[in-house]
């Protein structure tokens, strides 16, 4: 009786320091602090979250803007008049310049022109055998470079002109005929191209109207030589030296893309 009840004491002492010992490792458990991944943007780098494109917030507003606000692709009509400088005044006579062109825009405010234009202009001058009088064809080839003026410190009105300026070169092909003479025919010449002009949109900018002014600075093949009626030589020389440049002043009408 007295060894079964203190084997029954002992097995109920053991079950006590077994329930003790757990609970203290429950509390030991349950006072360690919880460890949590937490993330430390200076500990790691994440390369899909900071990428971008655009280098600086106003690069993006600028290209944000010529997305919704700007065109890429320009095709317009070009009709106006050609004159000439110098003597070149007094030998061809201003008429029609016609043509096409198409402009490529970088941005808001940078674009890249290629024209071609045509025309027919009268020509003629004396010496002292008689009279002379003929036409010439002048087809112009223009890669030009336009920047657009900023208007936002204008008043509204005046902002919506689109005023530009621009610059290039130009190869310029003219094609002589004079009757009863051999000393012309064909010949061509590099210009240089500066000028400028004013872009006024329709149909809520789906397509635009303007006016385009340009001076060509150049130099034709025989512009130092006196005029002659014969290829050979100063034959019948007429003492003129048809020297000089040539402008346009063309109305366009065109569609944006």
């Amino acid at each position: 009786m007295q060894r079964r009840f203190i084997t029954i004491l002992c097995g109920l002492l053991m079950l006590f320091w077994q329930n003790v010992g757990f609970c203290a490792d429950a509390d030991m458990q349950s006072t360690d602090p919880i460890k949590v991944a937490q993330f430390d943007a200076d500990d790691s780098y994440d390369p899909f979250a900071d990428y971008s494109e655009f280098d600086s917030a106003q690069e993006e507003e600028e290209d944000i803007n010529f997305f919704r606000n700007g065109r890429f692709i320009s095709i317009a009509l070009l009709l106006g008049y050609r004159g000439w400088t110098q003597t070149l005044a007094n030998l061809i006579s201003g008429n029609i310049d016609y043509g096409i062109s198409l402009s490529y825009f970088f941005d808001l405010r940078f674009a890249l022109q290629f024209s071609f234009t045509n025309g027919d202009y009268n020509f003629g001058f004396s010496e002292p055998s008689g009279n002379y009088s003929g036409d010439i064809g002048v087809q112009n080839f223009g890669f030009d470079l336009k920047y657009y003026i900023n208007t936002q410190n204008v008043t509204k009105g005046l902002g919506k002109f689109n005023p530009y300026v621009l610059v290039g070169m130009s190869e310029i092909f003219r094609t002589i005929n004079v009757p009863n003479t051999s000393a012309y025919g064909k010949d061509n010449a590099t210009g240089f191209d500066v000028g400028g002009g004013i872009e006024w949109p329709l149909m809520h900018g789906k397509m635009f109207w303007g006016v385009q002014a340009m001076y060509q600075m150049v130099t034709f093949p025989g512009s130092n030589t006196p005029l002659s009626t014969a290829a050979d030589g100063p034959i019948n020389n007429s003492g003129i030296t048809p020297n000089g440049s040539t402008y346009t002043v063309n109305g366009t009408l065109g569609i944006n893309f």
